[in-house]
């Protein structure tokens, strides 16, 4: 690699890195604690006033869940095939179907099942952003501001994740999901019909 391609390389890592942070959701205090680095180190590295080193990119790749070769922005080899690691976040499993790091993110989700239509609404959150989702299997509660559905299999919902929204299976079985995510608030143009129409 010339010195050249090494310098951009080396450059892109702090704004990747910083990304992948903000998408998880971290502070450099919580990502200092699940990885052992300091957060002046942490810091640094993400503002490029440090040199990323192996023994620094491993752990973060570990915590991050992704490979090296997507945190440092290494070259295609030419293998169009991604290798998805997934990962679970607060009893959802989350498979990976892309290598944007820090723009469109798109995940196959599996919510556990055990809910009911009849349940309490599920806690909402909001947050910077825009998502579409598409129902695989199963049935998905979504409550969106005031609204409350439930989406079956090959039914769609997009929204501006500043509206408050919560969802969860709505079934005694899991439900499985496709999701794609971006904090830049990227619009797919598929919208869900309301069930019963």
């Amino acid at each position: 690699m010339a010195d050249d391609d090494l310098t951009h390389v080396l450059s892109t890592v702090g704004p990747r890195l910083r990304a992948l942070r903000s998408d998880r959701g971290l502070t450099l205090a919580a990502l200092s604690a699940g990885t052992g680095i300091s957060q002046s180190t942490l810091s640094r590295l993400e503002s490029g006033q440090r040199r990323p080193t192996l023994e620094l990119l491993l752990p973060l790749a570990r915590t991050y869940g992704v490979p090296l070769d997507e945190l440092v922005g290494a070259p295609p080899t030419g293998d169009p095939r991604i290798h998805p690691r997934p990962f679970v976040r607060h009893g959802r499993t989350f498979v990976p179907l892309g290598r944007n790091v820090g723009g469109l993110l798109a995940y196959k989700m599996i919510i556990p099942g055990g809910g009911s239509r009849d349940d309490p609404r599920p806690e909402q959150r909001v947050h910077e952003g825009y998502e579409w989702l598409y129902v695989l299997a199963g049935e998905l509660r979504l409550a969106l501001g005031e609204h409350d559905m439930v989406l079956t299999a090959g039914e769609a919902a997009e929204f501006d994740t500043r509206v408050p929204h919560g969802f969860v299976s709505a079934g005694p079985g899991p439900v499985e999901v496709l999701s794609l995510f971006g904090k830049q608030g990227e619009r797919v143009h598929v919208r869900a019909r309301p069930a019963g129409r």
